[in-house]
């Protein structure tokens, strides 16, 4: 791993290096049943589960892989993990909450897999972002416009949900973290502190890659 992230340097150094696109939008022109979700595993889970994109990389793993593939094959340096909602908050809506550490784990094993297949028969290094999501909870700003003190999760809470996906994703073999289309910065910090207590504990500087989107129409974040 820590091979690749100099490789992955290095190569910034040298050039533009081009990141994948959209895996959920990739996913969304697949028109893919509630059925397609759910796979064998889950066909009796009790809350629908289409639209859980995430979950497809445990349920229908061969879908992801193409995707990935076939960005790589347009010309793509990086490809993300398939795990922009793989955190308790997101997952939550789902009732998976306990499947994060699984959902990031198999995420990055099967970029990791079509990366290094790819990266093999092209003579060209392919890299794997680990995705950490935003979300679907804001840090900073009330949910509740009669109560602008209110919160609906904490700082801790988000340290935690990134702690664990983040450490999946490390396991996983992705050669940075990606922390993807943050909305709100309080988040985006509970997410590099997350990341930097990982750094310690797996022994190695893994890289960190912010990208940040504006939501809301005043401009704030």
């Amino acid at each position: 791993m820590l091979k690749r992230a100099k490789q992955l340097k290095k190569l910034l150094d040298e050039r533009i290096v081009i990141l994948d696109g959209a895996t959920g939008t990739s996913v969304q022109e697949l028109k893919l049943s509630e059925a397609d979700f759910r796979g064998e595993r889950f066909n009796d889970w009790p809350q629908p589960l289409k639209g859980n994109n995430d979950l497809l990389s445990i349920s229908q793993p061969q879908i992801v892989k193409e995707i990935h593939r076939q960005f790589l094959t347009a010309g793509a340096d990086v490809i993300t993990t398939n795990t922009f909602n793989a955190s308790k908050p997101s997952q939550a809506d789902y009732g998976m909450e306990s499947l994060v550490s699984e959902l990031n784990l198999a995420a990055a094993q099967i970029a990791r897999e079509v990366a290094d297949d790819v990266g093999a028969k092209s003579g060209k290094p392919r890299f794997v972002a680990g995705a950490l999501g935003p979300t679907s909870r804001t840090c900073s700003i009330s949910p509740d416009v009669n109560d602008p003190g209110a919160r609906n999760i904490t700082f801790e809470q988000l340290v935690e949900t990134y702690n664990e996906a983040g450490q999946a994703l490390i396991k996983g073999g992705v050669d940075v973290i990606l922390i993807e289309t943050i909305f709100d910065t309080l988040n985006a910090k509970a997410a590099i502190f997350a990341i930097k207590n990982l750094r310690k504990i797996e022994g190695f500087d893994v890289p960190i890659i912010v990208s940040g989107t504006i939501t809301d129409a005043s401009g704030r974040t």
